[in-house]
């Protein structure tokens, strides 16, 4: 099976006595279901699932509950068997999105403690937001992505010692050998057209055929273009959302891959504040990233927010690359000259970036040019500007230089993201090869090394980074 980081952060949760239930967020068909599943019934003796999305769109018995008594009556409809107790009954409320009062009904639910719980959803920004009574204090929200790079060098057979090895080098601002760094690029290239996706990344270990992984790619590219159906009501909304989501390859082929607002509905005049509502719905579903535009610089980025210029990033590079290419690989594998990737690039490194913890920002300033993104150091308290480029002219970047050089900026350090194989530094700025994007935001951060052992497999340490909220070693 494919390993989770997240599945020790899961594990820790339902070890401890903790006095608020964990909903894991995210994206559908991210793997949310099967991670939890898979840690509930190697926990509990008795493991419950209950698919509120099923339930919708079947016999709807728990649409009409609102009290703690009439949820265990239903539940003891369906598994009745399996209520035992809080140490040995798992309750695993899965697309709870589909109905906003049991949202509310968890603090209840945790207050009489009478059995351990866990939920999954997608869309809890939205859903939260028209829930009358938040269970704030109740809940603790942990958002989950697609396979990050280093997951998918784990499951195409990379072991924990080569990626731990990597990491020293990179700390150390050591160079891969050639033969590393060239077995590292493929994966990372197949990785660019396979992409985190769960189904995809299986169907193409078990078969290595293209053609089956973009049927599964563009099947869950329809689906998400579609959901927006099961959660608005306002047929318009839902155009709108659609027409968004699917320009988002077409803007990023764009030179400078902003969303252009009056492009959505063919209308001049239109701005940022028409369609934010529909933005919150795809930022909020997990099916695109936002990076913001900020003219000048602060700490934390989030200040500096004031142009209402805005980038979207599909989740997945392969669903990007399954709308860019389909099934001709060669235009990524073989580097074919004409081919432009600087977009799929610009979106691993967006993928990874958010998959790390970090709230995404580009510099655009009209005078002094563009920085692909920026991006929170805490332990200077600066920003970290990134440039990510896909050709050779790497050392070209004349926005970048300019930015490092402004002095109120006060930047500590800098990168610029390429296929290079050398790690060089040049004043502030450091060159590194765009696979070590996977460690950029681990560098600096405190780790923990959980041993865990995932069924079949050898028993492997799991690098959990501070930034994704993992505060407790297991035990």
């Amino acid at each position: 099976m494919l390993v989770r980081k997240i599945q020790p952060y899961i594990e820790s949760y339902l070890k401890s006595d903790s006095n608020k239930v964990l909903i894991i967020d995210g994206a559908r068909q991210i793997g949310k279901t099967f991670i939890i599943r898979h840690v509930g019934q190697q926990l509990f003796e008795n493991y419950i699932e209950l698919n509120f999305a099923e339930d919708q769109n079947g016999p709807r018995v728990f649409e009409s509950v609102r009290t703690v008594k009439d949820f265990y009556f239903q539940v003891s409809t369906i598994a009745g068997e399996k209520m035992g107790e809080k140490k040995n009954t798992l309750i695993f409320l899965d697309e709870i999105q589909a109905y906003p009062h049991l949202l509310t009904m968890l603090k209840f639910l945790k207050q009489d403690d009478k059995f351990t719980y866990i939920a999954s959803g997608s869309l809890l920004g939205v859903t939260l937001k028209k829930t009358s009574s938040i269970p704030i204090g109740s809940i603790e929200v942990k958002r989950m992505f697609p396979l990050d790079f280093e997951e998918f060098l784990l499951a195409n057979g990379f072991n924990r010692f080569a990626i731990d090895t990597m990491r020293e080098k990179f700390l150390a601002g050591e160079s891969l050998d050639v033969a590393t760094h060239e077995k590292v690029m493929d994966l990372f290239k197949k990785y660019l057209l396979i992409g985190g996706l769960p189904d995809a990344v299986n169907s193409f270990i078990a078969d290595t055929n293209i053609v089956k992984v973009r049927t599964i790619h563009h099947d869950i590219r329809a689906f998400y273009a579609d959901d927006a159906s099961k959660y608005e009501a306002d047929n318009n909304r839902k155009l709108k959302i659609r027409r968004i989501y699917d320009m988002i390859p077409s803007n990023l082929e764009s030179k400078k891959k902003r969303v252009v607002f009056q492009d959505i509905e063919d209308k001049r005049g239109k701005r940022f504040s028409d369609y934010q509502d529909e933005f919150e719905y795809l930022i909020s579903a997990g099916i695109v990233l936002d990076v913001n535009a900020i003219s000048t610089t602060v700490f934390p980025l989030t200040q500096a927010v004031g142009k209402n210029l805005l980038k979207l990033y599909l989740n997945d590079v392969g669903l990007l690359t399954d709308v860019l290419y389909g099934s001709n690989i060669r235009a990524i594998l073989d580097d074919e000259t004409g081919i432009n990737l600087g977009s799929v690039y610009e979106s691993v490194v967006a993928q990874e970036l958010a998959a790390h913890g970090c709230k995404l920002f580009y510099y655009d300033n009209r005078n002094k040019g563009e920085v692909d993104y920026l991006i929170d150091d805490y332990d200077s308290l600066s920003a970290v500007p990134i440039e990510v480029k896909s050709g050779k002219d790497y050392t070209i970047h004349s926005a970048l230089s300019a930015f490092v050089k402004n002095e109120d900026y006060h930047v500590k350090k800098a990168y610029v993201l390429s296929n290079t194989r050398e790690i060089t530094t040049s004043g502030k700025i450091t060159y590194i090869p765009i696979y070590d994007v996977m460690l950029l935001m681990k560098a600096k951060d405190i780790a923990l090394y959980i041993a865990i052992g995932l069924g079949g497999l050898a028993i492997i340490s799991i690098f959990v980074p501070i930034n994704q909220g993992v505060l407790v070693i297991l035990s």
